[in-house]
Formats: C-alpha cells, sequence, structure tokens
C-alpha cells in the first residue's frame, strides 16, 4: 500500500500541516492493521492445536525481525518490540477464540 502524502515533512508550513498529515499516516496504519488482523484470523483454519496458534517460536523471531526493522528506520528498538509484542499477543488471542470456536 502506497501512502500517499500531500505535503512531506519539510513542506509543512504549520502544526495544522503537520497534523493533517500525521492523521493520514495514522489512518493507513490502522487500515494495515485491519488486514493484518484478517490475515491473522485466516491463518486459524491451517492450525491444528493451541501451540500452533500460539507459535512461541514464530512469536520471537517476529520480534526479533521488528527490532531489526526499527533499527533500520533509526526507531528505539525497545518501544517497537513492546509495540508488536501488545498487538501480536492481542492478535494470538483473538486467533485462539476463533480456532477454538471453529474446532
Amino acid at each position: 500500500m502506497e501512502i500517499k502524502n500531500k505535503l512531506t515533512p519539510h513542506e509543512c508550513e504549520n502544526m495544522a500541516d503537520i497534523r493533517a498529515e500525521i492523521d493520514l499516516l495514522d489512518a493507513t496504519i490502522i487500515k494495515l492493521i485491519g488486514q493484518r488482523y484478517q490475515y491473522v484470523q485466516a491463518a486459524a483454519k491451517f492450525k491444528t492445536s493451541e501451540t500452533a496458534v500460539r507459535a512461541p517460536e514464530r512469536l520471537k523471531a517476529i520480534l526479533l525481525q521488528r527490532r531489526e526493522w526499527a533499527v533500520e528506520q533509526e526507531l528505539n528498538p525497545d518501544v517497537i518490540e513492546k509495540l508488536y509484542s501488545d498487538l501480536v499477543n492481542y492478535f494470538i488471542q483473538e486467533e485462539m477464540n476463533k480456532w477454538k470456536r471453529e474446532s
């Protein structure tokens, strides 16, 4: 998904411009999280056990990769890891609920 900001950060002339661009980014991020959630829900049909749903080794690998991506973007890897840990754990619980309903 391409993000189509109207202005670059350096083109913004005031706080209203900045806020509008941040709102656009946040709306896009939330849409992408929604898409991610749909894939997580779809994954439940391929899981054969609660351990497969929880996939602790996959979670560790995800968090490590996100930390690396954070460093590449000059972001604090601890903050990004916490954000993804919360997000993924929430999605795991949602996937677990779906898996239990459908098993």
